[in-house]
């Protein structure tokens, strides 16, 4: 990794400063440390996703989950979905992994384009010219 220069380093420390200062992110990180020692929600949490990993592992082999098997893992991931815990716990991360891309998005803009981005630049997808093959 590519050490920053000092006055890119002291923005971004600040950038982050801001970030956790804003009360929407303390309450997510606490829904996230609630989740985190809640032993019976972390082992659903764990159940489904393994579940959820065998039968996409199945699904790249060609071979067809079972109705049972899908039927399980339904009722595996609604009853995930309906503990609060982790229902709090996943809530947090989707908003937490949404500012994180939206935060690598603006940035890259930035370097593509060698200036701020403007809410144009920003709308439809990744860019000209990335290889996605979006219509733009």
């Amino acid at each position: 990794m590519t050490p920053l220069s000092q006055p890119i380093q002291s923005k971004l420390e600040d950038l982050c400063r801001a970030i956790l200062a804003q009360p929407e992110i303390e309450q997510r990180r606490v829904e996230v440390d609630r989740f985190m020692i809640n032993d019976d929600a972390r082992s659903q949490y764990v159940r489904v996703s393994e579940q959820g990993e065998h039968l996409h592992h199945r699904q790249m082999q060609g071979l067809q989950p079972s109705e049972a098997e899908i039927v399980a893992f339904e009722e595996q991931r609604e009853s995930l979905l309906n503990n609060p815990v982790a229902r709090n716990f996943l809530d947090a991360q989707e908003m937490l992994q949404g500012i994180h891309e939206s935060i690598n998005r603006f940035v890259g803009k930035t370097l593509e384009l060698g200036r701020l981005p403007e809410a144009a630049d920003l709308d439809g997808g990744c860019g000209q010219g990335c290889g996605c093959h979006h219509n733009h």
